[in-house]
């Protein structure tokens, strides 16, 4: 659900941004038939969304966010550090967040046939809706919480979950900022060999 995250992790080439964006949408061994950017960026997002299940940072996030919430804090987490990357963009990178999305989304209307049957269903209205812009708003993220909770097979209150963004706001930015550092430099050098 971080999208945003998972691309800027995979650095600037175009393949392994869309291999770390089909990462939660590919399961099981990475297939041999991608190109190897696109095996690559699986590659990658595995190992940003192993290091998160490990992470201080991460789990100080997770601990911020009241129990009822169970087993979907880690959703929480990293919807709201996709909203702290996007509205801290430009601590990150220097290219604008509009022009960095745009150039993504082209990669994905080009790239499309590679992508997993639910990604390309969803990817139309993301560019539409220009999801990864949009985060820095936190009515997005709300719209988010409640399109998530929506789908999921048994009732949560994750729809109800930006209560605990205002809540906790200072320490899970503080968390998100400690975990950026751990993540860029666990990510940084690697290669398309992954």
């Amino acid at each position: 659900m971080n999208y945003l995250l998972h691309l800027y992790l995979a650095g600037d080439s175009p393949q392994r941004q869309l291999g770390s964006m089909m990462g939660d949408f590919v399961k099981g061994p990475v297939p041999s038939t991608y190109p190897i950017g696109i095996q690559a960026g699986l590659k990658l997002h595995r190992r940003v969304d192993t290091l998160a299940q490990v992470s201080p940072h991460c789990r100080n996030s997770r601990q911020r966010i009241d129990p009822c919430f169970g087993h979907v804090r880690g959703v929480m987490v990293d919807i709201f550090y996709d909203h702290f990357l996007a509205r801290d963009w430009q601590d990150y990178h220097t290219e604008p967040l509009e022009t960095y999305a745009a150039r993504f989304y082209r990669v994905l209307q080009e790239q499309k046939g590679w992508l997993p049957p639910a990604l390309a269903r969803i990817a139309p209205g993301m560019i539409e809706r220009n999801w990864l812009v949009a985060y820095r708003q936190k009515a997005a993220v709300e719209r988010a919480l409640k399109h998530l909770a929506g789908r999921l097979s048994r009732p949560t209150p994750l729809g109800q979950g930006l209560a605990e963004l205002y809540r906790h706001e200072a320490g899970l930015h503080e968390d998100f900022v400690g975990f950026m550092e751990e993540a860029i430099e666990k990510c940084s050098g690697l290669d398309d060999a992954g």
